[in-house]
């Protein structure tokens, strides 16, 4: 079974990779993915998948129908991805150039490789015509690079229950450099506001209350910001005759955290500090996130998830990448660049659906410069995908060689 995949999967190779680099040298920041959405569509539709559409977000949905429909596995990559700044970058962001066995552009690693692996891996699955037991959907997500996940969330909670469908399994093609990863660890940002009439009460109070989550910072993290929380120094506004301290946390959130937890925490402690503040009222809440692509705020959370390293999803994958001579290496995302996260914050944290990520690309280069993909880690994770997904759904097929069995 899957010396057969091995072999349609070579003959997928220079196609994958014009897939990738083709979606690369379309722009597609967060908010405006429109082109890459209709070519991504078109594609799709060129791949004979069953069904090919829009949802009304603009997330591109691609369904292959299985045998039964009690187990629908679902591939997500998202399109959109950050600004690029062509004055850091060694050539455009947007040439999807090939140099050394790596392509280069905006969004290479995070995550258009990804989206390309997987729409790839559900047209070489329908190509080896290997049966389906369960339903197979490849969506290409719009929105998610803010960290909010607008489009995986209207995805499950509208456009997929419209067919019928609902998600048992999903797997994201963003960056794992080829591991199974199972979780990450989420950001939060929070404000703590003090204002009075009195500007150098105001003053002492915001010098306390930054002096308290410093000492904080240095308590949880050491020299290592990545690993705990950061404080920016207070901004000050006067107005209407009140003067306003604005102090900015941004702290870590492991998946056994709640945010509302961490919030009411925060509130003791100020509280605390509030008590000894004259004539100062002292507010804390999460950050509301705007700018110009974003028609309306949102909270700046960025979801922690993780679910068991022996749950029956990785342990399947495993077993199908043992079985298909590949390497299985399981771990987390690290999201050392604050704000990050992916899709499974939403699909585990609200909607209970098992995660795993799979993808072509490394976390480290994400959002960089000169970001680029690996040829053969695409290569790999199109043949790795559409094995676990067989594994996953596949109809059991007899009288192959053992070393192809699981």
């Amino acid at each position: 079974m899957y010396s057969l995949l091995k072999d349609f999967s070579e003959r997928h190779k220079k196609s994958v990779i014009e897939c990738a680099q083709e979606l690369i040298r379309i722009p597609s920041p967060t908010y405006h993915e429109g082109k890459a959405a209709q070519w991504i569509e078109q594609r799709m539709n060129e791949l004979h998948y069953d069904k090919v559409f829009q949802d009304h977000v603009g997330n591109v949905v691609g369904i292959i129908f299985g045998r039964e429909s009690n187990t629908t596995v679902l591939l997500n990559s998202h399109i959109d991805t950050v600004h690029a700044d062509s004055d850091l970058w060694n050539g455009s962001p947007f040439s999807g150039r090939i140099e050394n066995q790596r392509i280069y552009g905006v969004g290479a690693s995070d995550c258009k490789g990804g989206l390309a692996a997987q729409m790839y891996a559900g047209d070489l699955l329908k190509r080896s015509l290997l049966p389906l037991q369960g339903n197979l959907v490849v969506a290409a997500t719009v929105r998610e690079e803010n960290g909010r996940s607008v489009g995986i969330r209207t995805l499950v909670e509208e456009t997929l229950p419209e067919q019928g469908l609902q998600p048992t399994y999903a797997i994201l093609g963003e960056p794992t450099d080829c591991g199974i990863y199972y979780g990450h660890d989420g950001w939060v940002k929070i404000e703590v506001c003090a204002e009075g009439v009195n500007p150098f009460q105001v003053d002492d109070a915001a010098e306390a209350i930054f002096n308290d989550f410093h000492a904080a910072t240095q308590r949880r993290s050491g020299a290592s910001s990545s690993e705990g929380m950061v404080v920016s120094h207070p901004r000050f506004a006067d107005e209407q005759g009140y003067r306003r301290a604005t102090i900015e946390v941004e702290r870590r959130v492991r998946p056994t955290e709640a945010v509302d937890e961490i919030l009411d925490q925060m509130r003791r402690e100020v509280s605390l500090l509030a008590n000894s503040m004259t004539g100062v009222a002292v507010k804390v809440d999460v950050c509301q996130q705007a700018g110009a692509a974003v028609p309306h705020t949102m909270p700046s959370i960025v979801n922690a998830w993780s679910i068991d390293p022996f749950s029956r999803l990785i342990d399947k994958s495993r077993q199908a990448l043992i079985a298909a001579g590949m390497e299985a290496r399981p771990g987390k995302w690290k999201l050392e660049h604050r704000g990050m996260g992916t899709a499974g914050g939403a699909l585990v944290k609200q909607f209970n659906i098992p995660t795993i990520g799979y993808g072509p690309g490394s976390e480290y280069l994400a959002h960089t410069p000169d970001e680029y993909v690996e040829i053969k880690k695409i290569h790999e994770t199109l043949l790795g995908t559409a094995v676990i997904v067989q594994n996953l759904i596949g109809v059991p097929v007899f009288g192959w060689s053992s070393d192809d069995e699981i």
